[in-house]
């Protein structure tokens, strides 16, 4: 029989490993927009782990706050548990180990009570305002690239009349309070898995604040911080079954439990208003500039995912971990990693960059995570000009050939067509669908015609660089496939 998640049972649990600290101790100190499971698997576990070992850290205790209706379910699973939940990690071994999380100490729901979530943010003792809301939360538009003031719920907050809906409108009045309560300005954090994420949550903020009031946005940009952050930890959606299988193994019975990978990383800018947790004490690295990092996951990681999708699909694999398994998209993920993405990377304190491509491979190839190939061929006309264009971009600049890049774009291109090599429908999943296809298809017969697309890759089409294996690899792929592709370019 399984034992019911709460503060009262802890001691009951054998099975899993329990908060190593006295959590009626634990009081608010960060209040956390976007409680899913990423920050429970990353921010929330830090914390915990620093809340064991340091006495310091039990001022520094999560509220969660949820802004969406959908994030009612989230409070229906938690807040019965006292805010208390499990994480499992699945190794590629097969090992499997599990632990309550003990950091989030409090859970509101706006709509039920924007005004106790203001008050909340507005109280001294929140010195941090955390984020994972996605990149679509931070309301830009994806015509112009700016904050979108014609948002309805944007338009709403800013008229004052009904209660407030979004996160800016929640953050925005608690500055104001605090301000005229003689307040510090608190450090909004974003933890969300975007480049440049805390530069992207100052320009939001700022520019719904100056639509509320310009002195506010004044203030709150000489006052507020924003950090960068470089996140990294694979967490799929909770699988239906999860909740079964931690009762059934470790006895606990968790309303929305979370199961990720074991690796882990954050790279955290030293750049606070009120202080922040002692996090480095418990393996983030807490650096001046976030930048470096960041090229490195783009560059290895996320570009990576590119070069392992495409062919992965084309070759008949629907799972990461079996086309990472297959010795040809290894060769391939290696050499692109460290023959030419890893040259492009700046120097990296306290980074092994080596040890950690043979990390990625590991990952990538662990099958407890299930991710899914179409998961990673989504959206590539956002990722590809941001991942792998650049290291493109600076190996032209070298003087250096990038023939293993210029064979993902290929076929990142080839899927791009629609068509698999059997004949079968692929369902091309990109926001520029309706254009790509297209550009693909007529690729037959202007073979660069894909690649001229200015919006994505510039003038890479001019450079000989990158067109001449470009346009290899992409006439290999359709007169002898995928495989045989692969094997000419890595021979």
């Amino acid at each position: 029989m399984s034992i019911p998640l709460s503060s009262a049972t802890l001691s009951q649990i054998v099975g899993a490993t329990t908060p190593e600290y006295d959590r009626s101790g634990v009081t608010v100190g960060i209040v956390h927009f976007g409680v899913g499971g990423f920050h429970r698997a990353h921010q929330a576990m830090y914390l915990d782990r620093l809340l064991a070992t340091d006495p310091d850290a039990k001022t520094w205790g999560i509220c969660g706050v949820g802004v969406r209706e959908a994030d009612a379910a989230m409070r229906d699973a938690l807040v019965p548990q006292d805010c208390l939940y499990s994480l499992t990690l699945k190794h590629p071994d097969g090992a499997v180990e599990t632990s309550v999380i003990g950091s989030i100490v409090d859970y509101l729901f706006a709509p039920d009570d924007p005004e106790a979530v203001v008050e909340r943010l507005a109280d001294p003792a929140t010195r941090i305002v955390s984020l994972t809301v996605t990149e679509g939360g931070y309301n830009f538009s994806p015509a112009t690239g700016e904050f979108d003031a014609t948002d309805p719920d944007v338009v709403a907050d800013l008229s004052g009349t009904t209660p407030l809906r979004t996160v800016f409108g929640l953050v925005t009045e608690a500055l104001a309070r605090r301000r005229d309560r003689g307040v510090p300005a608190f450090t909004v954090m974003s933890c969300d898995n975007v480049q440049g994420n805390g530069d992207m949550a100052r320009t939001t903020f700022l520019a719904f604040a100056q639509l509320r009031d310009p002195e506010l946005a004044t203030w709150i940009a000489d006052n507020a911080r924003f950090p960068n952050s470089m996140v990294d930890r694979i967490t799929p959606a909770t699988p239906p079954e999860l909740a079964a299988e931690v009762a059934e193994r470790v006895g606990v019975a968790d309303n929305w439990p979370v199961v990720a990978e074991p690796f882990t990383q954050w790279v955290l800018e030293d750049d606070f208003a009120m202080g922040r947790p002692a996090f480095e004490k418990v393996g983030v690295q807490v650096v001046d500039d976030v930048t470096p990092y960041e090229h490195m996951k783009l560059r290895l990681l996320n570009s990576g995912h590119q070069a392992c999708c495409y062919f992965g699909y084309l070759l008949g694999y629907r799972y990461v971990h079996d086309a990472c398994s297959d010795p040809d998209i290894v060769a391939l993920l290696r050499r692109y990693m460290t023959e030419e993405g890893k040259p492009t990377l700046a120097p990296l304190p306290g980074v092994d960059v080596d040890a950690y491509i043979a990390t990625l491979l590991e990952r990538f190839a662990n099958p407890a995570i299930a991710d899914t190939v179409a998961r990673l061929c989504q959206d590539s006309s956002d990722r590809i000009p941001k991942w792998l264009v650049p290291v493109i971009r600076d190996r032209i600049a070298s003087g250096d050939g990038m023939p293993l890049a210029a064979a993902i774009v290929a076929s990142w291109t080839r899927y791009a067509e629609g068509v698999d090599e059997q004949g079968e429908p692929i369902d091309v999943v990109d926001p520029l669908a309706a254009r790509l296809v297209p550009l693909a298809r007529q690729s037959r017969t202007d073979p660069l015609a894909f690649v001229r697309d200015e919006d994505l890759f510039g003038d890479l089409a001019d450079h000989g660089l990158f067109a001449e294996p470009y346009l290899r690899a992409l006439n290999l792929l359709r007169t002898v496939g995928a495989r045989k592709t692969l094997e000419a370019v890595l021979a």
